[in-house]
């Protein structure tokens, strides 16, 4: 029976050596970072602290993607 673990150096050598699209990263931050927005303004709203409205999810959004590319840079 084949170890589990005999191939973890390979894959990590393949993870850690893709380059990948940037974009790829990029869009995806976006929407993930527009819908994180969404939903943190809906539940605020809920509460009663903030009106749910186009400016406000769009500027939590851009603080949600700038704060993702901070913490992800190396």
């Amino acid at each position: 029976m084949a170890d589990p673990d005999a191939d973890r150096d390979g894959f990590r050598e393949g993870l850690e050596s893709s380059g990948g699209d940037p974009r790829v990263l990029l869009v995806l931050n976006a929407v993930l970072s527009l819908l994180f927005g969404w939903t943190i303004v809906a539940g605020a709203a809920v509460v009663g602290l903030v009106e749910v409205g186009p400016a406000t999810v769009l500027a939590v959004a851009a603080g949600l993607f700038v704060l993702a590319l901070v913490m992800t840079r190396p």
